[in-house]
Formats: structure tokens, C-alpha cells, sequence
């Protein structure tokens, strides 16, 4: 048995026969959007730290015959030499890939001491100004080598890095990621990150179906979210709902994390066996994912391979424009 949406609900026909079938979903509830191209959601394989787990990546998702538009790397820009931010940057142009780097320092790995606190201080955002001006320095490294997008966590650095764009010191085509670490938790912040240039936006993994729906309705802002998180981002596994996070959440990019992983940023050789084992597991859940999205009869509706921007989206006016000082 299937819904009013052609997609079979988990367990059905079996609970159905038992008395106990789902509720037809709300058509008020889906998301209007879609990406430019008319698909309603995309992949993602994160914690691609370097050429070699890059590689790794390639591999196994040719072997597993996991479609893939972005892969993104958490241990930031200035964690890689010009030759391997080159190497990924080709490798992924190769395939269609879209290559997105972090732009750090950020600051749990800053010497303020907030951050060590229970409260957690400022968490992730860039402390003063010297912190924004390493964030701005990678992002126009990262831009001269070929990358095309960047990965951020704190709103200054967002909004500096699309004013940036928009005045032609990083080239237009640039996306701006918002990280997990920061990600919007209800539809007026959501709609805020939007204007502040962001074009894809982490929202936690733990956010309900109906949280989904009322950010859909202020915003088409493409969405990324862990189908399985980290154990840092509360360990959280949503593989049934894949179906409903789609059709709440799109235009949406499905992330395949991996809980019950070590941490791994900053990355380095001392972690090499863990980066390149954990990137092969990330593509073989993500076939798992689009296994189970085929078994649901909910596998339609991808974006075409090689498409990454997110279309046309709502700002903030630059400076010049009613805008304070300097901001």
C-alpha cells in the first residue's frame, strides 16, 4: 500500500494488515521549492579531508554507484597546502563535483577561554578582527586555487564573504555554506542567514518534521542536514524518514554522516587511517540512503548531476544602501 503520494510508508502493507496504517500525509505540508534545476534534493558526502580521502571518496562511490554534487572538508582551508587544495579542486571539476572547504580560524580552536566553559562561550564564530581576516584569507586562497565553495560559522564572516562576492573580490559563482556548528533553529533565523548571503544552510539534525515545514514557508534557501550526524552533533540516525525530510525540507541536500566515528578535525597523517576508513563508510551509508529511498518508491526528484548553485535567493542591501557604517 502506498500514500496519496505514490510513496510507500515504512512497514506498509504489513501494518496496514495489522490495523495500524499511517495517516495520509498533510499537502499543505510540502515544501513548494526546488532547486533551479527542478530537483528536489541533492547529495553530499562531508569530512572529505584532503586529496587522499577525496580519492577514497571517488572510489568507493564509482564502486557503490553513489551519485554525488558536493563533497566538503571540516578542517579548513589553512589545512591544506596550495598543491592538494588544487589536486581536490581538479578532481572534483572532473566529475562535476562541487568542492566546499571550511573557512577557519574558528573559535573552539581559538586561546579564548569562554569556549572551554559549560556554556560554550561564543562557540564556533570568529573572535576580533584578526579571526574574520584569516576567514577571508582562506576563502580568497581557496577562490584563486578553483574552489567554489565555502563552508562558514559565524554570521560576520557570512555576511563579509557575500559582500566580497558581490563586489567581485571572490568570483560570483561562489556558494556560501552555513556550518552544522551554527545552523538556524527556527524560520526567522533561518530567513536572516538567507539575507545575510548565505546559499545552503545546516539546520540540526534533531529539528522536527514540522520545524521543516515552517521554515519552507519563509524561505527556499537549499537546506542540508545529516541523515546520520555525528556524535558531536547529537549522534542522530533519520533513515526513515528520508521520504517526508524531502518532501518537508526540499530543495534539500542529503548528508551522509557517520555516528560512533572519532572526531577528526584538525585532520592530519597522525588520523590517516580513520579519515580514509570513515570516508568509504560515509559513501556506503549514503547507498544505503538512496537504497532505501528506491525501496519507498520516493527515489525520484534528484537534482541532475553537476548542478550546484542554489538559484535566486533574498539579501540584505550591500553597504551604500541604508546599511550602517562599515557593515
Amino acid at each position: 500500500m502506498t500514500s496519496a503520494t505514490g510513496i510507500r510508508h515504512p512497514g506498509e502493507p504489513a501494518l496496514t494488515a495489522l490495523g495500524l496504517p499511517a495517516p495520509d500525509p498533510e499537502p499543505a505540508d510540502s515544501s513548494p521549492h526546488t532547486f533551479p534545476d527542478g530537483g528536489r534534493w541533492r547529495t553530499e558526502v562531508p569530512s572529505c579531508e584532503g586529496p587522499e580521502a577525496l580519492a577514497a571518496v571517488l572510489e568507493e562511490a564509482a564502486r557503490l554507484d553513489v551519485p554525488l554534487h558536493r563533497v566538503s572538508q571540516g578542517s579548513g582551508v589553512w589545512m591544506l597546502t596550495d598543491a592538494e587544495i588544487t589536486e581536490m579542486a581538479g578532481a572534483c571539476a572532473e566529475q562535476g563535483i562541487e568542492l566546499c572547504l571550511f573557512t577557519g580560524p574558528r573559535g573552539t580552536w581559538d586561546t579564548g577561554a569562554a569556549t572551554r566553559t559549560d556554556s560554550g562561550g561564543a562557540g564556533l564564530r570568529a573572535r576580533g578582527h584578526s579571526a574574520l581576516a584569516g576567514c577571508v584569507e582562506d576563502a580568497v586562497r581557496a577562490a584563486e586555487l578553483g574552489v567554489r565553495c565555502l563552508l562558514v560559522a559565524d554570521e560576520g564572516v557570512l555576511w563579509t564573504l557575500h559582500r566580497a562576492r558581490a563586489a567581485g573580490l571572490l568570483p560570483a559563482d561562489t556558494t556560501l555554506k552555513v556550518s552544522a556548528l551554527i545552523g538556524p533553529v527556527n524560520p526567522a533565523s533561518y530567513a536572516v542567514y538567507e539575507r545575510l548571503g548565505a546559499d545552503s544552510l545546516n539546520v540540526p539534525s534533531d529539528l522536527t518534521l514540522d520545524h521543516l515545514t515552517e521554515i519552507r514557508r519563509v524561505s527556499a534557501a537549499p537546506m542540508d542536514l545529516y541523515i546520520e550526524a555525528p556524535d558531536d552533533l547529537g549522534g542522530y540516525v533519520r533513515m526513515y524518514e528520508l521520504a517526508e525530510l524531502i518532501r518537508r525540507g526540499a530543495p534539500l541536500y542529503l548528508k551522509f554522516g557517520l555516528a560512533k566515528a572519532p572526531g577528526l578535525y584538525p585532520s592530519g597523517r597522525h588520523l590517516r587511517e580513520v579519515v580514509l576508513e570513515t570516508a568509504r563508510e560515509r559513501v556506503r551509508r549514503g547507498r544505503l540512503a538512496l537504497d532505501l529511498l528506491a525501496r519507498h518508491g520516493a527515489g525520484g526528484g534528484m537534482s541532475p548531476l553537476g548542478s550546484r548553485l542554489p538559484g535566486t535567493l533574498r539579501r540584505f542591501p550591500p553597504a551604500g544602501h541604508d546599511a550602517p557604517e562599515g557593515i
